[in-house]
């Protein structure tokens, strides 16, 4: 009998489910949990993909019909990141992200005591997907905050439940430093972030959308490399990777004209262990290798101090 698109879907998340009960059997639920707090936690239950559907695709050009800051100073990131503004009950367990489900409202500046002022995030995943990334940088970067970006919501979702689920089951002590909101990136990411607040920035396997009518919904091209720019310190970088060539060039094209960035290669990417990461440890990643299709990464460095007449000029043109 032959499955529909759907139905191949739910299967293929099954499949992934089962790998990720494997994992989740190795932590042990019948260890005690003692939480930062000193209180006995059951064990969480990992959610699972299957529980999540959602369509593939969500138009970027469509305008927001759900709430967002009117600037970065509206946000309140200590219900994202509550373990880093002094919450050691994880806020309750309260699990925020800017969906109907889960919402956020951004109608009043929240006050933040001046201890926490540096409390800010500093990686963003953007398309962040069911989260592998955030997990993986968490573990490479355990003072930094990350964060993830999803247009859909039962995705969104899935990740903050999932992050929840990993911080009680560590007891508080793991995973406080990753959070994901749903919003559009591709017009709401300067509503977020502060001009050089962020160090990296990652784009994993984005939606190529190959119909040339659809090449401005590309979530990587001239104008959004310009708040990229913008968002990132001096020396910050951009971390790509795709299964499509077409995008790929595509990508590297946009980078490596642009007046501001500057391609990492050599030993410098070959050693940066957050390429391993996005071109191993995603989910995408994962389908990709378990094809046997090649995978194509770069990496690319905001430039320090103004840039050159030259690449201004070429840039340009």
């Amino acid at each position: 009998m032959k499955r529909t698109h759907d139905q191949m879907e739910d299967l293929e998340k099954e499949g992934e489910d089962g790998e990720e009960e494997k994992e989740e059997a190795k932590i042990g639920k019948d260890s005690e949990i003692i939480d930062t707090m000193g209180n006995k936690r059951e064990y969480a239950t990992m959610p699972k993909k299957t529980k999540y559907r959602m369509r593939a695709h969500v138009n970027p050009l469509n305008e927001p019909k759900f709430p967002f800051p009117l600037s970065p100073e509206w946000v309140d990131w200590s219900l994202h990141y509550p373990a880093y503004f002094g919450k050691l009950d994880n806020n309750g367990d309260r699990i925020v992200c800017n969906t109907p489900v889960h919402p956020v409202t951004y109608d009043t500046k929240p006050e933040v005591d001046e201890k926490y002022k540096n409390s800010q995030v500093r990686i963003l995943d953007i398309g962040c997907g069911y989260g592998n990334l955030l997990i993986e940088l968490s573990k490479e970067f355990p003072e930094k905050l990350i964060l993830g970006m999803e247009i859909r919501d039962k995705v969104t979702e899935f990740v903050v439940d999932k992050i929840n689920a990993l911080r009680i089951n560590s007891g508080y002590t793991k995973f406080t430093n990753i959070a994901a909101i749903m919003t559009n990136v591709m017009k709401l990411v300067l509503n977020y972030f502060g001009k050089g607040q962020l160090e990296k920035i990652f784009i994993c396997f984005a939606d190529p959308h190959f119909k040339k009518s659809n090449y401005r919904r590309r979530i990587i091209n001239g104008p959004l490399l310009c708040e990229y720019a913008h968002l990132l310190k001096e020396g910050g970088k951009i971390y790509t990777v795709t299964d499509v060539k077409d995008l790929y060039d595509w990508n590297v094209n946009f980078l490596g004209k642009h007046a501001l960035f500057e391609e990492v290669t050599g030993s410098e990417k070959d050693d940066d262990p957050c390429v391993k990461m996005m071109s191993e440890q995603t989910d995408e990643a994962k389908k990709v290798i378990k094809r046997g299709d090649p995978v194509w990464s770069a990496v690319f460095r905001k430039i320090t101090g103004k840039p050159s007449t030259e690449a201004l000029m070429e840039y340009m043109k």
